[in-house]
């Protein structure tokens, strides 16, 4: 019997997070679209990085947090920010690589989601974009922020949603964090920096 390679088991973490998670639930039912197609990996820094995190230990999912770090090779890892003035450190430490939908491993026509990993010490500055979103904490922990509302810290397990064009921004201080994020509704726009903070 063939082992499970990390994209399956990735994917039917994906799924029963999307089925058990009630805010993950209540936000995006897990698309009936979903077919995997062949990607050209794309490396960034960021890669290194997260396959030599040792920050990670406290998940909520440890399957999923494992699949989604051996998948890291593999991708089409994201350089949203590459033409922007967010600095060298950010791009060299910021990841990002999509899961479910256009640049992804498994495509689908009706939701995008990505993994998002930041290292400890990274602040992600205050963007927004037309899709809502909602952040699930896999492993690690970090401060969310969202314009209206108090900074929270957020640990595995826990959800922030962003509605659409709401400014929102991202701290991680001691530790890592490793988070499973959602698009829905006007997916294709990507993220711009917000004009003010928050």
């Amino acid at each position: 019997m063939t082992e499970p390679s990390h994209l399956d088991i990735a994917l039917e973490r994906i799924k029963i997070l999307h089925e058990t998670h009630p805010e993950v639930r209540a936000f995006c039912r897990f698309p009936s679209d979903v077919v995997g197609q062949d990607i050209t990996p794309f490396h960034v820094p960021a890669s290194d990085l997260l396959q030599q995190e040792k920050g990670l230990q406290r998940s909520n999912d440890p399957q999923l947090r494992d699949a989604l770090i051996a998948m890291a090779p593999d991708m089409i890892w994201r350089e949203t920010y590459k033409d922007s003035d967010i600095g060298a450190d950010f791009m060299t430490r910021f990841g990002c690589y999509e899961i479910i939908g256009r640049d992804a491993p498994f495509a689908s026509q009706c939701m995008r989601s990505f993994l998002v990993y930041h290292p400890p010490h990274l602040h992600y500055p205050w963007h927004h974009h037309p899709a809502d979103e909602i952040y699930v904490v896999i492993a690690g922990e970090a401060e969310f922020h969202m314009r209206g509302q108090p900074s929270r810290i957020l640990q595995a397990g826990e959800a922030a949603f962003h509605p659409s064009g709401t400014p929102h921004a991202l701290t991680s201080h001691d530790h890592p964090v490793l988070t499973y994020v959602v698009w829905r509704d006007d997916f294709d726009v990507a993220p711009v920096w917000s004009e003010t903070e928050g």
